[in-house]
C-alpha cells in the first residue's frame, strides 16, 4: 500500500505516459462517452444497497436506481435478503416506489394488481383465464446478483467479474475492526440530485488539495495529518483529530467530547478514515460512526448523491453529542462542496479547457483516472473522438 502524506514530499518518481493528466474534459459532459461507462463500468460493478439491519422484518425492503435499472432487496418470509428487478412482468411498471418501506406478505403491482411474493414468486393474476398458455412459474420476479459483505447488501447488473469478497478485500480488516456487520441505522437512505458529473463529485472526494483552502471546519480539525494511500485500487485516506488546533466552536467540543470506544486500537480512538472504492462508493470511517456515500450516474451532467449513516449502539451522552457534532461538522463540508464540484462542472464545459494537471502527490487522483483509461481506452483521448470511433466502442460489448 503506497501511502503519502498531503503536505509532504515522500515517495516521488517521474510522471509517465498520462499518470500527471487529469481526465480529459469531454468525458464530464459526452452523452457517448456515458454509455460507455454504463456498459463497460457501471453494469458490471458491485452497488451497496443497504445494511442487513435496515431490512430486519419480512417485507422490509430497499431500492437501488441507476441509469434505467431499478432493484430491491427484500427480507423474506424465511429470513433470506434477496434481490430482484423493481419491474412487473406484466407491462414493465415499477412494483415498489421510494427508497424504502415494508410490503407486507407480497409485493403488488399498482397498475393492474399482479401481485409477486418475497420470494419473487407470481402469486396472482386478475383474470388468468385471458392469458394463452400461461404458467406462472415463467412470470416470477426477475432477480439480481447479490451478496452480503460486512454486513452491506450489495448487487450487480452484470454478473461475472469479481468477486464482492474479493472486491473488498482491501478494505475487510478495517470492515472488522470497526464492527460493520453490528451497525444499527443512524439515519436511513437519502438520495439528492447533484448537477456535476458524477467523476467529477468522486474527484473532489479524495482531492486532499482543497481542504485548505475551501473546507476551514474540516482543516482545523485534522490539518497537516491528512495522508492519501492506495491499498490494492482502493484509495485510503488517514487523518488525526487529535491536534490542538485552533477550531471554531464544532470542531473544538468534538474533539474533547470524543468519548474512548472500546474495541478500537488506540492509533484509531482518534483517527478519521475515508475509502474509496470504484467505481463511486465511499465509506466516512469515524471512531463514533460510519457513513456510506454514493455518485450514481443520471445524466452526463447529473448524478444522484445516495448516503446514509450507521453506528454501534451507544446511549453514552457523550458519544451521542459527538454524532451531533460529527453531522454538524461534514453538513458545512458537503454544503462547500456541492459549492465546488459545480465550479468545476461548469468550467468542463468551456472550449478553454482539455486536462488539467495531477501532482506527483495526488495518487488517489491519478488511480482512479488511470483506472477509468484502462476500463475505457478512449478515455486516453485529449478530444472527443469521431463518431466511428465511439460507435465501434460501444459495438465491442
Amino acid at each position: 500500500m503506497s501511502s503519502i502524506p498531503l503536505y509532504g514530499s515522500a515517495g516521488l518518481r517521474p510522471v509517465a505516459d498520462q499518470a500527471g493528466w487529469s481526465l480529459p474534459a469531454w468525458t464530464y459532459e459526452d452523452p457517448d462517452f456515458m454509455k460507455l461507462e454504463l456498459a463497460k463500468v457501471w453494469r458490471r460493478a458491485w452497488q451497496l444497497v443497504c445494511h442487513v439491519s435496515d431490512i430486519p422484518d419480512p417485507g422490509d425492503w430497499q431500492s437501488f436506481r441507476m441509469m434505467g435499472e431499478l432493484a430491491i432487496v427484500v427480507r423474506g418470509r424465511d429470513g433470506t435478503i434477496r434481490a430482484f428487478h423493481n419491474v412487473c412482468r406484466h407491462r414493465a411498471a415499477r412494483l415498489l416506489d421510494g427508497d424504502y418501506g415494508n410490503c407486507g406478505g407480497r409485493i403488488l403491482c399498482p397498475y393492474h394488481a399482479w401481485s409477486f411474493g418475497l420470494d419473487g414468486a407470481l402469486l396472482g393474476v386478475p383474470f388468468i383465464e385471458e392469458y394463452e398458455n400461461f404458467d406462472k412459474a415463467d412470470y416470477g420476479l426477475t432477480p439480481v446478483e447479490h451478496a452480503v459483505h460486512a454486513g452491506f447488501v450489495y448487487i450487480r447488473f452484470e454478473p461475472g467479474g469479481p468477486s464482492l469478497a474479493d472486491e473488498m478485500a482491501p478494505i475487510a480488516e478495517e470492515a472488522g475492526i470497526y464492527r460493520f456487520e453490528e451497525l444499527q441505522q443512524l439515519y436511513p437512505v437519502r438520495t439528492r440530485i447533484r448537477e456535476v458529473n458524477w467523476k467529477n463529485a468522486c474527484d473532489n472526494y479524495v482531492d486532499a488539495l482543497h481542504v485548505r483552502v475551501a473546507h476551514p471546519g474540516l482543516d482545523s480539525l485534522v490539518r497537516e495529518t491528512y495522508t492519501l494511500s492506495v491499498d490494492r485500487g482502493v484509495d485510503k485516506i488517514f487523518a488525526s483529530v487529535d491536534l490542538p488546533n485552533r477550531a471554531g466552536p464544532s470542531v473544538e467540543l468534538y474533539r474533547r467530547l470524543l468519548p474512548h470506544v472500546d474495541h478500537l486500537p488506540a492509533e484509531r480512538q482518534k483517527m478519521w478514515t475515508y475509502f474509496r472504492l470504484f467505481p463511486g462508493l465511499m465509506f466516512d470511517v469515524y471512531p463514533d460512526q460510519i457513513d456510506f456515500m454514493q455518485f450514481i450516474p443520471l445524466t452526463p451532467t447529473t448524478c444522484i448523491l445516495r448516503d446514509a449513516a450507521y453506528a454501534l449502539p451507544d446511549d453514552r451522552r457523550e458519544m451521542k453529542l459527538a454524532r451531533y457534532l460529527n453531522i454538524r461538522i461534514n453538513r458545512d463540508v458537503n454544503r462547500e462542496d456541492k459549492g465546488l464540484i459545480e465550479r468545476v462542472q461548469d468550467g468542463m464545459a468551456s472550449s478553454s479547457f482539455t486536462a488539467g494537471p495531477l501532482g506527483r502527490n495526488e495518487i488517489c487522483l491519478r488511480n482512479f483516472a488511470e483506472r477509468m483509461r484502462r476500463e475505457i481506452p478512449l478515455a486516453r483521448e485529449r478530444q472527443r473522438p469521431g463518431r466511428d470511433r465511439l460507435d465501434a466502442a460501444l459495438a465491442e460489448n
